[in-house]
């Protein structure tokens, strides 16, 4: 994953996360609500993963970045599903929702790209594997054994 797109992941994280967090404390003091709580807390840590390997200067693998984004994008569609079916008793402020599904949609597509790197270079080793187990050993392919055209020929004909 490039270093430019976790850096403007963790931009867009760190603004919706302040919003979340500014209407999570109301929201959270009404009874039943702490679920949101609990979800935004989930949230908060996975985006500090996030930007804690970009300040390390450490790129996440594409492995990492399915992984975690797909972890994340779960923990958005739960908040969502949460905070629009108790909106009202929590009062959850209409663009705290709205931000959540804008950043969610960003998200999803993050994780869409990282999970596509991953599917690449499995396809990727899976066919270096079968370049190497069709190739001889000597460089080249074996054209004598494997049957391929080309190398020595046997005679047609009565021998």
């Amino acid at each position: 994953m490039r270093l430019r797109t976790a850096s403007g992941l963790a931009a867009t994280l760190g603004l919706a996360m302040a919003s979340f967090l500014t209407a999570s404390p109301a929201s959270a003091q009404v009874s039943g609500c702490e679920p949101l709580q609990k979800l935004l807390t989930a949230r908060q840590s996975l985006v500090a993963k996030i930007t804690s390997a970009q300040k390390a200067k450490r790129k996440m693998t594409p492995q990492e970045a399915c992984s975690t984004f797909g972890t994340l994008v779960n923990n958005g569609n739960e908040t969502l599903k949460f905070a629009t079916a108790n909106q009202d008793w929590c009062q959850i402020p209409a663009t705290f929702i709205d931000g959540l599904k804008a950043d969610n949609q960003k998200i999803t597509t993050f994780r869409g790209q990282a999970c596509n790197a991953v599917k690449q270079q499995a396809a990727m080793q899976r066919r270096a594997q079968q370049q190497a187990q069709g190739a001889s050993p000597f460089g080249g392919a074996d054209s004598i054994t494997s049957g391929a055209g080309g190398g020595l020929k046997v005679p047609q004909g009565a021998l």
